[in-house]
């Protein structure tokens, strides 16, 4: 019988900005706070900021991830966040993929239609749509066609869409940055877990499914006295892929490393594309050209007995 224990997790998210000027004030938006979720439970969270903010306001942002709004009113030449967490993930529901709805009767019931809608309806639609990192254009739908056979269960399908983007494209570190357009991408076939969860999203949406961008953290190191292989996406943030799959509502899929998102994936939010969900977003005035740096590190703690 296989071990269904929570894992737990001490995660530390270290930010710094260094200026090439002075800035004299500051707003900053955090998303550092995992999401709450059934299957994940928040143990202890902190974040240290430097220089200390006039001003800080917890809240949620227009997606329901939590957020913290920083004001800083001093002036600086660097700028530190130390987000400190633990956090315990079970273990998802089964969802077997031959039990989910034809892709093709999902994506006719997430058509425009006149009428009312309930919140539910318009919560899944909102990621139906192009949005600023995820373009819909028909090569994409091209690219994905072989996955999305008429009647096919759209969880096997958006599963055979995640196997055929990890076989045909490269793991590359440092050949894309974030608004890298996805043509290119296609095109070179190359990138990272953004570039891999933009991508297949966007063949998603393209088909006329709704799927939205996850942002997190994954263990990349086996647990101790466990041998199973290293995960790919070490010393950063994290992002992978939810495919509304009804009647199970959303299955995540991580295309980067070709599997069903479980114990080993932190969530801490999602939305439309990366521009919804960045760790730390800013307006500064001041500062000139700045220098970042961004260190994570995932930490498995042991097992509770």
């Amino acid at each position: 019988m296989s071990d269904s224990r929570p894992y737990r997790y001490r995660i530390r998210h270290l930010t710094r900005y260094v200026y090439g000027g002075e800035v004299v004030h500051s707003h900053q938006l955090l998303r550092l706070k995992p999401r709450p979720m059934p299957h994940q439970v928040t143990l202890s969270h902190r974040v240290d900021v430097s220089p200390v903010p006039a001003a800080s306001i917890d809240g949620e942002d227009a997606f329901g991830n939590p957020v913290t709004r920083l004001q800083i009113d001093r002036p600086h030449e660097s700028l530190t966040v130390d987000a400190q967490l633990e956090v315990e993930v079970c273990a998802r529901p089964l969802r077997p993929p031959e039990e989910s709805l034809p892709w093709d009767v999902v994506a006719e019931s997430l058509r425009y239609a006149a009428g009312p809608l309930d919140v539910a309806d318009l919560e899944v639609r909102r990621y139906r749509s192009e949005s600023p990192y995820v373009r819909i254009k028909r090569d994409f739908g091209d690219y994905s066609a072989e996955c999305f056979d008429p009647q096919r269960p759209v969880l096997e399908a958006a599963e055979a869409l995640m196997h055929k983007v990890h076989k045909e494209f490269t793991y590359a570190p440092g050949e894309t940055q974030i608004a890298t357009p996805l043509m290119e991408v296609l095109r070179d076939r190359r990138g990272v877990c953004q570039d891999y969860a933009h991508f297949m999203i966007a063949c998603l949406r393209s088909r006329g499914l709704s799927a939205r961008y996850v942002s997190g953290y994954l263990r990349t190191l086996p647990r101790e006295g466990e041998s199973n292989e290293e995960l790919i996406g070490a010393d950063a943030s994290h992002a992978w892929v939810a495919v509304y799959a009804p009647p199970f509502g959303w299955v995540a899929l991580d295309p980067t490393n070709d599997l069903r998102v479980g114990r080993d994936h932190v969530t801490l939010a999602w939305g439309r594309d990366f521009g919804d969900v960045s760790p730390l977003r800013g307006v500064i005035l001041g500062g000139g050209d700045h220098e970042l740096t961004v260190n994570v590190s995932v930490q498995p703690l042991p097992l509770a007995s």
